[in-house]
């Protein structure tokens, strides 16, 4: 009888995919099993951009500081919000 250490189903824990009890130790210290040389939460990850998402808001219209010369409509009064009600 032969006595595997990996499990017949991947399971998941904190959000990784871990096949033994070793990926499973390494996910419960939040360190990925697929590359556990990153660290907790890939803090040491040197292949990956800081900066990987993208910005958190992109600038559209007058906004985006393209040209300000080209005068725009006339800026309208905010409606009225009454939060009393």
């Amino acid at each position: 009888m032969a006595i595997s250490g990996d499990y017949p189903q991947p399971v998941t824990v904190n959000g990784f995919s871990c096949r033994n009890c070793t990926e499973v130790d390494e996910a419960k210290k939040h360190i990925d099993p697929a590359r556990p040389k990153d660290g907790p939460y890939g803090v040491n990850a040197k292949d990956r951009p800081k900066d990987a998402h993208g910005p958190a808001v992109i600038l559209a219209g007058r906004l985006s500081g393209a040209d300000t010369s080209v005068p725009g409509p006339a800026p309208q009064r905010p409606a009225r919000l009454d939060i009393f009600a």
